[in-house]
Order: structure tokens, then C-alpha cells, then sequence
């Protein structure tokens, strides 16, 4: 069972801030950097998707070790740790120490997991899947140094520092995804719109620390998605699935921002309303970025996201979630199930909550949500995953 610590572990990279050696116009977190770079990843993989090599699983789960490895580094530097890699002998002694330092979180979740996690850690070749990884981690820094540049155009080692992440960016040019980036003004645009998410803050109206953005919650629930899915011995494309409905999930909040459930009750009908807003900006604004074979599948992601969907002759349907555990675990299905989804964003909040008040906010509406969603998942079964359980080991 997936426990209290290692989400907590997890969640530690709400905190991490990024540059906090240069002037900064906004607060650059590492969760938040994560979600966009598996975003991009998202979008580079789906050029390559046809490659020998290639593997969605390897890249969710690369994401999520590259991830852990970096909450426990947060103090070494970029540039220190590239010195520290060009001498293999240190760099595999860190890793070891970095073992050390995760396995009381990761070992107890799931033995196959800890496993996969070290095998990647000491895994010294540059396969496909890394490569993208690499090349979305390269972009999101570019990212976010392009915001630096402006606060800071005369720092000290800005011009040093664009320079190394133009020619770290030139290594991956080789990939298709990366060569249309360059190419293609609306494709950078789709990415530059999913970066605003890291600057609409969940819980605004609410004093809680850490804040924490739409991508960073969004990274989060995917990851719990996924964790959760490993649990119950979810299909290959099942796990794929659940964990980019996670992380695209509130991608229509880059249109709306996040409007509370009680505005959304607050007239009736209006929910619905809203919601068909969100479809009609999103086919205007966000899809018409994509390339178009790939417009269904993100519409996948963020339209209906809570509902368990099988593919049954090429059409979808709706099911419940006891009929994909029952018959419908299987790839050709393309099983997705959305109550899972459902079930890791409401933990999410439940512990973006928790976390807050034990932090010192005194906030009744945090209060309230933390009792909500602990009470809403009393005796809460998906398949042999009992979620009641997970709640119960925060108190």
C-alpha cells in the first residue's frame, strides 16, 4: 500500500524553490518544473512513439526517479552535480547514498518498484526514453531561464548559463519532437500555455504553505495515479492512461483558473455552463495547438476525466470501475479509470490541506476539506486497494 511517508516524500518538492540564487519576478518550485518538463516529455514522446525503444512506462516512471533523486539532492547545484557525473566512480557512490536516504519510502510501497527505481539510478546508458526525458528537462530549465533573463539581464553568469542550455538543448535535435518545437510557433505555444499553470495558485484566497500551483498538483496527482494503479496490477495501457489523465486533468484552468466548487453551485445549471465554456476555449484556444491526430486523446485526458472508459471495437464506453478490475484489465481495452483519478485528486487535496494546517494555517475551510475527504472515502474499495486505508495512516 502506497503510505503516508512516501506521499509526503513526494510532496516535499512543492517546497524546493528553483533559482533561489537569482532575482526571480514569480517563485519557481520543483514540483512545478517536473509537471511542465512531463508534459513536454509528453509531447516530444509522442513524435517518437513508433521508435524502437520506445516505452511510456519507462518514461513515467523515469520521470518519477529523476524526481525523488532531486528531493534529495535539492542542495548540490545543477552545474555541481554535472561535475560530480563526469566522474562515474562518485557519481554511482551518491547515487548509493541516495538509496540510502529513500528506501525506508520507497522499499515499503512496493519491492518491484524499489527495484526498477535503483536499476535506474546506476543505469549508465542513453536510451530513447532517457533521451526524452533529458530533452524535456533541458527545455523546461530554457523555460524558465528565459523568465530569469528578463529580471536579471545583466547578472552574473546569465550569459554563461544561456549558453550551456543552448548547447545541452543541441544534443536533442536528433529528436522529432524537439526539431518541431523549433519549427513550429503554435507547438511552443502549447507548451508556453501549459507553463502558466505553475502561476495559478491552488487555494488562492487561503493563507497555506506551501502554496502549491495547478502543474504542481497536476504532477502530483499523476504520480499518485500511477502509484495507485501499480497497486491494484493495472495493464500497461492502463497505467499510461491513468497517469496522463492525472497530469492533464486541469489543463482547462489555463482558460478558466480554478473557480470553486461552491461559485460552481451557486446558480443552477451553472456547472454545467462552465463547463461547456471550458470545451468550447479548449477547442479554440489549446487543441488547435496540437497536431491533430492528437487531439482525441488529449480531449481524453481532460474531458469526463473522472469516468471509467474502456474501448470496446473502437468505440469508447462507459463502465464502472469494478468492471475493469473484472474484465476490461487488458491493453486493447485502453482502460482508464477515471475514479482512480478521481480518488488521487481528492488526495491530493486532502494533503495539500493537511499539510497547510500543520504548517501553521488556521484556515476553517482547510479544516473542513481535510474532514470531507477523509470521510468520503470511509470503507472506499478499488479492486483490492483500499483507500480508507491510506487516510487512515495520516491519523
Amino acid at each position: 500500500m502506497i503510505r503516508k511517508a512516501l506521499l509526503l516524500k513526494l510532496f516535499q518538492a512543492a517546497c524546493m524553490q528553483r533559482w533561489n540564487d537569482k532575482l526571480r519576478p514569480a517563485d519557481l518550485y520543483e514540483l512545478d518544473k517536473q509537471g511542465h518538463k512531463m508534459i513536454i516529455a509528453y509531447f516530444v514522446g509522442k513524435f517518437e512513439e513508433n521508435r524502437k525503444g520506445f516505452n511510456w512506462v519507462e518514461i513515467i516512471e523515469g520521470g518519477i526517479f529523476e524526481l525523488l533523486q532531486r528531493i534529495v539532492l535539492t542542495d548540490l547545484k545543477p552545474p555541481i552535480l554535472y561535475r560530480i557525473k563526469e566522474d562515474a566512480q562518485k557519481y554511482r557512490e551518491l547515487n548509493e547514498w541516495v538509496c540510502t536516504q529513500l528506501e525506508p519510502y520507497i522499499q515499503p510501497f512496493s519491492n518491484d518498484f524499489w527495484k526498477r527505481f535503483k536499476d535506474y539510478l546506476f543505469d549508465t546508458e542513453d536510451g530513447l526514453n532517457r533521451r526524452i526525458l533529458a530533452a524535456a528537462h533541458f527545455y523546461a530549465t530554457g523555460w524558465e531561464f528565459g523568465i530569469l533573463e528578463h529580471a536579471n539581464p545583466r547578472g552574473y553568469e546569465m550569459d554563461e548559463i544561456r549558453r550551456k542550455l543552448d548547447d545541452q538543448q543541441e544534443r536533442y535535435y536528433d529528436l522529432r519532437g524537439i526539431q518541431q518545437l523549433a519549427l513550429h510557433s503554435k507547438y511552443k505555444q502549447f507548451i508556453d500555455l501549459c507553463g502558466e499553470l505553475r502561476f495559478q495558485i491552488r487555494w488562492s484566497h487561503v493563507y497555506r504553505m506551501p502554496k502549491t500551483s495547478v502543474m504542481g498538483h497536476q504532477l502530483f496527482v499523476a504520480i499518485i495515479s500511477y502509484l495507485l494503479s501499480l497497486h491494484i496490477d493495472a495493464c500497461f495501457r492502463r497505467l499510461i492512461n491513468n497517469y496522463f489523465t492525472g497530469l492533464f486533468h486541469d489543463l482547462p484552468e489555463v482558460m478558466t483558473k480554478d473557480i470553486s466548487s461552491p461559485i460552481k453551485g451557486a446558480v443552477p445549471g451553472l456547472g454545467g455552463l462552465i463547463v461547456d465554456i471550458e470545451k468550447d476555449l479548449m477547442e479554440r484556444e489549446v487543441y488547435s495547438l496540437l497536431p491533430k491526430k492528437w487531439r482525441r486523446q488529449v480531449k481524453f485526458f481532460t474531458e469526463n476525466e473522472f469516468t471509467d472508459v474502456v474501448t470496446i471495437e473502437g468505440k469508447r464506453q462507459e463502465v464502472t470501475s469494478q468492471q475493469i478490475v473484472d474484465s476490461y484489465n487488458e491493453d486493447h481495452y485502453e482502460p482508464r479509470d477515471g475514479t482512480l483519478v478521481k480518488a488521487a485528486d481528492d488526495l491530493a487535496a486532502f494533503i495539500e490541506a493537511s499539510v497547510g494546517i500543520d504548517n501553521g494555517s488556521s484556515s476553517q475551510e482547510l479544516v473542513e476539506a481535510k474532514v470531507q475527504k477523509r470521510d468520503e472515502y470511509k470503507g472506499v474499495k478499488i479492486g483490492n486497494l483500499d483507500l480508507s486505508a491510506i487516510y487512515a495512516d495520516f491519523d
